[in-house]
C-alpha cells in the first residue's frame, strides 16, 4: 500500500489531517470576523470539544488522525523548515525594515509548539513588546499600532483543512488560495509536505502551488475538488476556484497520468455555495447528496483531457453533468439524495452544511446531527449516517468534509 494516496471520495478512509481550533478562534471577534471570513463568533471551548467528538468518530471507524498543529510543530523542529516558514511570512515589505527584524527575531526565539500556535493564532503588538512598546522609536508602523492590534493575523480557517491542500490519486495540490485571509495557510502546508519527517522522503506528485510565484487569477480550493474515482476528478468553479486554476491543476493531473479526465462545473459565485462540496458530495459509489436549488441539470459542464500532442482539450458537455459522472463511474444511473425538508428547512440545512458530508467507507458518512431532515433522506436511501455535534462548530460554515484532508484513502 502507498503511504499517501487518495483514490476516491468513498473508499475506506485510512489517514486524515484535521485541525482542532484553538487560539485563532479565541481571537475571533465581532469586529474582525468578517475580514477573517467567518459569519459569526464561535465559542472556542465548545467548538473544540465538538471537534474532538469528530476526531473520535473517525478513530472509532479505523481512520488515523493527524492534527495540523502537531504536524506544524514537528516541522518547525527542522531548522531549515523554520527559517523557510519565517522567510515566507516575515519580510520588510510587510512590516518595514526594522519591525521585520524584530518580529523575525521574536518568532525565531520561540519554542516550536508556541511558535506554531502564534503562526496559526496570530501575534499582537503587546506579545512582541511586552505592552510598553520599547521598539516603537525604530518603526513608524509599530508606533501607529495599539497594543492589542495584530502584527500577524489569526488564520481560523485552518480549521478547514480540505481547502488548503488536496490529495488527488498519487499526489497533492498545495492550493493558491483566493482570499488574502487564507494565503498563509498554504505556507504551512508547503512546509509540512516538504520538511516533515512523515512526508519529506515519501514519493508523491506535487501538482500545483509549490512554487514561489504570483498565481494571479489561478486560484483553487480543495472544497471544489472531488476525486470521484476511476481516473476522474470533478472540480467546481465557484466563489473561490477559477477556470484558470482548474486548467492549471488539470494539466498537471493529466500530464502525470494520475487522472484520465477532469469534469469541471460552473457554480454560482455565492457565499451559500462557497465550494462544490457545500452543495454536492459523494456518499457511495453511485450515490451523491445534493442541494436541488443549485445543482440543476442545466449548469455549465466541461470535460478536460489531453490530445495526442499532450495539449489540454476542453469539451462542453451537452447532456449535463449527471450523465458525465455516470459515464465516468460506469454506472447506469446515479442515486441523488436531496437536502431534506420543505423549501425553508432545506435552505436552512444546506446553510448548516447538510450536504457537506465525509464518507469514511462506501455508504457510511459523517455529518452534523442538527440536519435531521437530510439525515432522514440519507438513511431512507440506505446510507449509514454517523452524527457529530455542531451547534458551535457548524457556525464556521463548514461540515465534516470541509474539516478533513484525507491523505490515504482506498480506490473504489
Amino acid at each position: 500500500m502507498k503511504k499517501f494516496y487518495v483514490g476516491s471520495e468513498v473508499g475506506q478512509l485510512r489517514k486524515v489531517i484535521l485541525h482542532r481550533p484553538g487560539l485563532s478562534l479565541n481571537r475571533l471577534t465581532p469586529s474582525n470576523c468578517e475580514s477573517l471570513l467567518f459569519d459569526d463568533v464561535l465559542r472556542a471551548e465548545l467548538a473544540g470539544r465538538e471537534h474532538e467528538a469528530f476526531q473520535q468518530v473517525l478513530r472509532d471507524n479505523g481512520t488515523e488522525v493527524f492534527l495540523l498543529h502537531d504536524l506544524l510543530t514537528e516541522t518547525l523542529a527542522n531548522s531549515e523548515a523554520k527559517s523557510w516558514v519565517l522567510d515566507h511570512q516575515v519580510n520588510k515589505n510587510r512590516f518595514g525594515d526594522a519591525l521585520a527584524k524584530d518580529v523575525y527575531s521574536h518568532l525565531a526565539s520561540m519554542e516550536n509548539r508556541k511558535l506554531a500556535s502564534h503562526l496559526i493564532g496570530g501575534l499582537t503588538v503587546s506579545e512582541l513588546t511586552g505592552n510598553n512598546k520599547p521598539l516603537a522609536c525604530r518603526s513608524m508602523t509599530l508606533d501607529m499600532l495599539s497594543p492589542s492590534e495584530f502584527l500577524i493575523d489569526p488564520i481560523p480557517n485552518h480549521l478547514f483543512t480540505r481547502d488548503t491542500s488536496c490529495w488527488v490519486y498519487g499526489g497533492v495540490s498545495m492550493n493558491p488560495m483566493a482570499k488574502t485571509a487564507r494565503k498563509r495557510e498554504t505556507v504551512h502546508m508547503r512546509a509540512i509536505y516538504n520538511y516533515h519527517p512523515m512526508f519529506k522522503d515519501a514519493e508523491f506528485f506535487k501538482y500545483f502551488g509549490d512554487d514561489d510565484q504570483n498565481y494571479d487569477l489561478s486560484t483553487i480550493e480543495g472544497g471544489d475538488v472531488l476525486v470521484i474515482g476511476r481516473g476522474t476528478v470533478l472540480i467546481g468553479m465557484s466563489e473561490r476556484t477559477t477556470p484558470q486554476g482548474v486548467e492549471q491543476l488539470s494539466r498537471a493531473l493529466l500530464n502525470t497520468g494520475q487522472a484520465k479526465k477532469i469534469i469541471a462545473l460552473q457554480l454560482p459565485k455565492a457565499r451559500s455555495c462557497m465550494h462544490l462540496d457545500t452543495v454536492f458530495t459523494h456518499m457511495d459509489i453511485d450515490c451523491f447528496t445534493y442541494y436541488p436549488d443549485i445543482m440543476k441539470g442545466d449548469i455549465g459542464c466541461w470535460e478536460l483531457t489531453l490530445n495526442n500532442h499532450e495539449e489540454l482539450v476542453t469539451t462542453r458537455v451537452k447532456d449535463g453533468f449527471i450523465k458525465a459522472i455516470e459515464r465516468a463511474l460506469d454506472v447506469p444511473e446515479l442515486r441523488l439524495i436531496p437536502t431534506g425538508g420543505d423549501i425553508y428547512e432545506a435552505e436552512r440545512e444546506q446553510w448548516n452544511d447538510a450536504n457537506n458530508v465525509l464518507a469514511i467507507r462506501p455508504g457510511v458518512v459523517v455529518t452534523y446531527e442538527r440536519n435531521v431532515n437530510t439525515i432522514r433522506n440519507m438513511r431512507e436511501a440506505g446510507i449509514e449516517v454517523l452524527t457529530i455535534p455542531g451547534e458551535d462548530l457548524g457556525r464556521g460554515r463548514g461540515g465534516a468534509r470541509c474539516m478533513s484532508c484525507p491523505i490515504l484513502r482506498d480506490d473504489i
